[in-house]
């Protein structure tokens, strides 16, 4: 059998499977069926088509214009990185080496010294910042990189977990700690409102475990979000480095005392893991579901166009051209296909709003707007609004789908999130996959080894100690609050 006929084709979907019959069957289905990505003929990895970038453009930009507004500046920096740079930071490479790939070889030339292809760009950033800082008043350094990475992963899943993924990763340095604390909690915070107030996916925010916390990390803050499946997923991760990086990497900088210190650095980032959430979270049996803010079409125009009926079609081109010039994000769907499928092809996409306009809308000057975040049938579903007025209708109606999608989906956490006070129970919802489970933890890696062990779960992130009392897991003197779960 030839190589070519090895490759492992992207499955042709002809029906989306029940999402709660199981969630990982669904999510494929509507991965390839809505066109975001298909299958590379490289093992792990994913071509995202065109509507699939649409989303990660989203994304990008709402990420992009918050950076730039704290302050931040964008730039590149290389993929290849010799071995010598990356084992000089010796905490940072045991816990990438088994997910670093290698070039061995250059052409026909065996290269004297392998050069790791980038999971995470800390050490060539740290060793041009080494270049780049002599004083104190070359500091802080505030830069985010859009780049691709890679990570040797065993089993991958479309946006969840790839070998090549896409991303951002924020790297700062600083004078002093108290700056770099500043930053890391500044970037967490972008990355929850960009969570909540864009994707309409709720997170719970709060630091990591040390068995969880960032190769080479002094801590490691995250968001998390959960599944319906009762898996949570890390949405982004902000970490405080200390001056680890900088002492493996020689960042030094003239302090105003002319004491030559050690400069404190930081790093961030948020993938297309994001996408992969806010599909789950909020997909349905139709398929996508894409909160306003993030769909690349707001609204989709569908003629219903009968023999002889050409006004309607100059009406829908009419009306697509005042919701463009209104700043709208509009397509009009003029495809030689029945209506019907045309109704189910765009629901299946999650564009927020589909227009339909055929002969007896235009005679009674009106068009019909069908929101994608409503059951059929559903009170509010559908609206018959005077054409003259659609441009004007969208926005407010786009605002309370955002709001309608963000508040479903704050229900179905809150309901799942279980304050747990028993052993037994605790463990059973564990194992069970019931949702965040709640628990006063005593923060050692040896409870949370034993919890992982017993349920696959463990913690997602920790917050303050409300009441003192023992660990739930293991009865030794509680000193956080931890959300356990098992994990994509």
């Amino acid at each position: 059998m030839s190589d070519s006929a090895q490759l492992e084709k992207t499955p042709f979907v002809k029906e989306i499977p029940p999402k709660a019959n199981d969630l990982s069957e669904w999510y494929q289905a509507v991965c390839y069926k809505a066109e975001l990505v298909s299958l590379a003929p490289v093992r792990g990895c994913v071509v995202l088509r065109p509507y699939g970038y649409g989303l990660w453009e989203r994304l990008q930009g709402a990420l992009d214009t918050r950076f730039k507004a704290t302050g931040h500046e964008n730039a590149y920096f290389p993929l290849l990185i010799p071995e010598h740079l990356l084992t000089r930071e010796s905490e940072h490479v045991e816990g990438f080496a088994p997910e670093v790939a290698w070039v061995t070889q250059g052409g026909n030339e065996k290269l004297a010294e392998r050069l790791a292809i980038r999971p995470t760009s800390e050490v060539i950033v740290g060793v041009m910042y080494a270049e780049w800082v002599h004083s104190y008043r070359d500091l802080p350094i505030l830069i985010n990189q859009w780049a691709n990475v890679m990570r040797w992963e065993k089993r991958t899943r479309p946006f969840l977990r790839t070998l090549e993924f896409l991303w951002q990763e924020g790297h700062t340095a600083h004078a002093n700690e108290t700056e770099a604390r500043e930053e890391v909690a500044r970037m967490l915070e972008v990355y929850r409102e960009v969570a909540e107030d864009v994707a309409a996916v709720p997170v719970y925010t709060g630091e990591k475990s040390s068995s969880e916390r960032f190769a080479g990390a002094t801590h490691t803050y995250s968001i998390e979000a959960l599944m319906p499946d009762g898996r949570a997923l890390q949405a982004a991760t902000s970490h405080e480095l200390g001056q680890n990086f900088s002492k493996a990497y020689d960042i030094t900088f003239a302090a105003e005392d002319q004491t030559v210190q050690h400069a404190w650095t930081t790093s961030w980032g948020m993938s297309w893991r994001m996408l992969g959430a806010l599909i789950m979270v909020h997909g349905d049996d139709r398929g996508l579901r894409i909160p306003p803010k993030m769909a690349p079409t707001e609204a989709v125009i569908v003629p219903i166009v009968r023999a002889g009926s050409d006004d309607v079609t100059r009406a829908a081109r009419e009306l697509h051209a005042t919701l463009r010039a209104a700043g709208l994000r509009v397509k009009i769907d003029e495809r030689d296909l029945r209506p019907g499928n045309k109704f189910a092809d765009w629901e299946m996409r999650g564009v927020p709003i589909r227009i339909e306009l055929g002969q007896k809308d235009l005679e009674a000057g009106t068009a019909t707007l069908v929101r994608r975040d409503k059951e059929k049938g559903e009170d509010g579903g559908k609206l018959a609004v005077p054409i003259a007025e659609v441009a004007t209708r969208i926005p407010p109606l786009l605002d309370d789908i955002q709001a309608n999608l963000l508040a479903q989906a704050r229900t179905f956490l809150a309901a799942h999130t279980l304050r747990e006070t028993g052993r037994d129970a605790f463990l059973r919802r564990c194992k069970e996959r019931d949702g965040m489970i709640d628990i006063a933890w005593c923060g050692l890696p040896a409870c949370e080894a034993d919890v992982k062990a017993q349920t696959s779960a463990t913690t997602r992130n920790t917050r303050a100690l409300d009441a003192a009392g023992p660990c739930v897991a293991c009865g030794e003197p509680a000193t956080v609050r931890a959300y356990f779960a098992q994990s994509y």
